[in-house]
């Protein structure tokens, strides 16, 4: 796990995974586009007793950050009894808004925001595949498909 400036750091998307199993307070937070959690799939906690939050940091389809993120999620942190002592991990495409939200809600006054830096579906391989060679999928951690 790499430490990040303004957030508590990076972390491979099966240590983050293993974070989630094992502290019961840690939150999963995907912050992809409703049709990226409807198309491509989103992951799946629930054999840990945990559901994820959705909740997008930039809205489809004009892809501007949403100004009332941070308010949303500790709205909705909140209403889970979350600490801002908890483990947060933010999971995107790739690793970019997560990073972005990481920090925001770091800003915001959450000391263990992490990013999951190989995101849901990695880097785009050598055919322009992406879910082959880093994040969730890659991985072979839970996911499901709606």
């Amino acid at each position: 796990m790499d430490r990040g400036p303004g957030y508590a750091g990076d972390m491979a998307a099966d240590e983050a995974y293993a974070l989630v199993e094992s502290d019961p307070a840690a939150v999963l937070v995907d912050v992809r586009t409703r049709p990226e959690w409807s198309y491509v799939g989103v992951p799946d906690i629930s054999q840990l007793g945990k559901e994820p939050i959705f909740l997008e940091w930039q809205l489809f389809p004009s892809m501007a950050v949403d100004p009332a993120f941070g308010q949303k999620l500790s709205e909705m942190l909140a209403a889970r009894g979350t600490s801002v002592e908890a483990p947060i991990l933010f999971i995107c495409r790739s690793g970019a808004r997560s990073r972005a939200a990481a920090e925001a809600m770091t800003e915001r006054g959450y000391v263990r925001c992490f990013n999951i830096a190989g995101g849901f579906e990695g880097p785009p391989d050598s055919s322009r595949h992406r879910g082959n060679l880093d994040g969730w999928k890659a991985k072979g951690l839970p996911w499901v498909q709606s």
